[in-house]
């Protein structure tokens, strides 16, 4: 009798849901402007063409949102490491999580700012969550990161 199947010693975190994702999209502002700048560039084939025009237009529509869509950055916590658009880091390696307000992330990308800090920042997005780096050998003191949900992504972050 033939033994039965071992089981799957290898861990299955790497398709565990991330506890935390977010992508930073661009607002109804940045697409109202990507609308009204795709029809510009159509007004200005005009006298070319009207259906030349038409096409530009809806290229340059295209283009634009793929673009757009395809650099927001993303912030996600899964499997014990924040990621942050382009970095990451271990969530071991991090300290306190505040969740910031509109008024509070200004005053954090403003006067307080320390120049060793990393930002992952988007104009549009207000509120924000600033984690400590508690890593030695780590010169940055601490992130800043944009978020629409910053309590969340501090409980991620704490969790």
């Amino acid at each position: 009798m033939p033994d039965a199947p071992a089981s799957n010693p290898l861990p299955t975190s790497r398709t565990a849901a991330p506890t935390y994702s977010e992508r930073l999209w661009l607002g109804p502002g940045g697409w109202v402007l990507l609308a009204l700048f795709a029809a510009m560039m159509a007004v200005a084939f005009i006298p070319l063409d009207r259906r030349v025009a038409a096409v530009v237009g809806v290229v340059v529509l295209a283009l634009g949102a793929a673009v757009l869509v395809g650099r927001a950055p993303r912030v996600e916590v899964r499997d014990g490491v924040l990621r942050a658009g382009g970095a990451h880091i271990p969530v071991a390696l991090l300290g306190s999580a505040v969740p910031l307000d509109a008024d509070a992330t200004r005053a954090e990308l403003g006067p307080r700012l320390d120049a060793r800090a990393h930002v992952c920042l988007r104009g549009w997005i207000r509120t924000a969550v600033r984690v400590e780096v508690r890593d030695p050998e780590d010169p940055t003191p601490y992130w800043v990161i944009s978020t629409r949900r910053p309590t969340e992504l501090a409980a991620a972050l704490q969790a």
